[in-house]
């Protein structure tokens, strides 16, 4: 069954500190968890009385990473994917695209779309050819990006990005960002 300890490294190498770009829809971000998120699961870091951008600011890499394990890989209910590629694939698209890394997944397994990951999504997966449904989800993925920069054009700024992380999530291994170099360093 998959883990979360192989596949936190690979998020964290991609999500850097704190950014606010005009243009993400997610507003205020660190280490990947948005405002949003932060304001329903984080806590007042700072002890002003409000759950806000200061707070978001201050969150440390743990947690970010307890964030990740509640929130995403819980909703996914990795441990209960049977190849660590699926779910590395499975657990970082909705962490970057929230329920759309769920529903689309639900249409290509067949099974009730609702956002819900529950017995029957994921007996459904794991009687997949694994290495097949990967490779499906990938392209999947990568022309739901494409949707999404056609839909809303200010989100261009961000396709190449988007598709240089989603090319790192490969069957067997996992390619961290470093800052200066782009390398495989992760295999399971």
């Amino acid at each position: 069954m998959a883990r979360a300890d192989i596949l936190w490294p690979f998020i964290k190498s991609w999500e850097g500190g704190f950014a606010d770009h005009p243009n993400d829809k997610g507003g205020p971000t660190n280490m990947g968890v948005t405002i949003g998120t932060w304001k329903s699961q984080g806590y007042d870091k700072d002890g002003d009385g409000d759950i806000d951008v200061d707070d978001l600011r201050l969150i440390t890499e743990a947690d970010a990473r307890n964030i990740f394990v509640a929130n995403f890989w819980r909703r996914w209910q990795g441990a209960k994917i049977a190849d660590q590629s699926v779910a590395n694939m499975l657990v970082d698209w909705v962490w970057c695209s929230g329920k759309n890394g769920i529903v689309i997944p639900q249409r290509m397994l067949g099974v009730a779309v609702d956002g819900i990951v529950g017995p029957k999504t994921l007996a459904a997966l794991n009687a997949q050819d694994q290495r097949a449904f990967f490779d499906r989800l990938k392209k999947e993925r990568a022309d739901f990006l494409e949707r999404i920069c056609v839909v809303k054009p200010s989100q261009r700024v961000f396709l190449k990005g988007w598709l240089r992380r989603l090319d790192g999530i490969r069957y067997g291994s996992l390619v961290l960002n470093v800052v200066s170099r782009y390398e495989k360093i992760k295999t399971f």
